[in-house]
């Protein structure tokens, strides 16, 4: 039997449980800490059987000992941000919380592919890795998939063109410090510099890197989750379908790009073990630069959570 848990039923939980639903999972847990949220929403994607003609079996709770024998989790549960608010901002708030939950998966649920999406990024998963004990490849997070999204819908609106010919690549920070790359965009198999100016360019780089914050900032209140939940799904879907697909994922780093011990986006290959590689780009002398000011951003934020749990221990 195929199991999928989504700890967190707010907007991104409980729609990327919605689009689960289509997957031919037999069993989806959607777990809140609030009393009969979970359950709320359970009931009502219940309803929906019929209409996705599944026979699925959907249960809401609030008691984490129903992740057992999940083949994926997916982490969605923290504070989410608010207009004005970088995500990391959120790190005393959510680290408190990813621990408890990292915990809970360790006891019971340490066999279990485990997808994170709660910001900052890269600091929760790498904070993961370290709480569960699992095997870093087994913890994937989720943020540069839904950028890559962000910037190929951008490009093409540019363009007024295909976005299904976009190739767009972004590695680095899940944030402030992402890194699109120009040399590796293409668009219908041509460098994205033979179709744009380095201006346009540039501007489409700018407004990818504040896609969330922009969001943020005319929701009032919550963030993006049509967008998150879709790329949380095709995550999902490489997994269980062992598509051995290439998505920019938070990977932690043990020797890679002589990095170690660090959690930060790079291209993967996504299988039903996880993260089977990563993949490298032959970086030039210049985008590896940029790239390691992406990697002092993270470590900064790694700092700060080390320091916060220390205190609380």
């Amino acid at each position: 039997m195929r199991k999928i848990s989504i700890i967190g039923s707010g907007n991104v939980g409980g729609l990327t449980a919605a689009r689960l639903c289509s997957l031919g999972i037999d069993e989806i847990v959607l777990i809140d800490a609030i009393k009969d949220l979970a359950y709320a929403k359970s009931l009502d994607l219940d309803d929906a059987r019929f209409v996705f003609n599944g026979n699925y079996r959907i249960i809401g709770t609030d008691d984490m000992n129903q992740i057992a024998n999940s083949e994926i989790l997916i982490i969605t549960a923290g504070i989410p941000r608010r207009p004005g608010m970088k995500r990391e901002e959120l790190i005393q708030k959510n680290a408190y919380i990813i621990r408890e939950i990292s915990r809970k998966i360790r006891q019971i649920s340490p066999e279990s592919i485990v997808i994170v999406v709660t910001n900052p990024l890269d600091a929760m998963t790498y904070l993961t890795i370290k709480e569960t004990g699992l095997p870093p490849r087994h913890i994937i997070g989720m943020g540069l998939s839904l950028d890559r999204a962000r910037l190929a819908n951008l490009i093409a609106k540019r363009l007024n063109t295909d976005i299904n010919g976009i190739e767009p690549c972004v590695i680095g920070n899940h944030g402030q410090g992402m890194l699109p790359l120009s040399r590796h965009t293409k668009i219908k198999g041509e460098p994205i510099d033979r179709h744009l100016t380095q201006q346009e360019i540039k501007e489409l780089f700018q407004k990818t890197i504040g896609r969330g914050a922009e969001i943020v900032s005319l929701l009032g209140s919550g963030s993006a989750y049509f967008a998150p939940s879709a790329a949380i799904f095709e995550l999902t879907k490489a997994i269980v379908e062992d598509e051995k697909k290439i998505l920019p994922v938070s990977v932690y780093l043990d020797g890679e790009f002589s990095l170690t011990d660090i959690c930060i986006g790079l291209p993967c290959c996504i299988g039903k073990d996880g993260i089977e590689r990563v993949i490298d780009l032959g970086l030039n002398d210049e985008e590896f630069n940029r790239f390691l000011e992406s990697v002092k951003l993270v470590k900064k934020q790694l700092s700060i959570t080390k320091q916060l749990l220390t205190q609380n221990n």
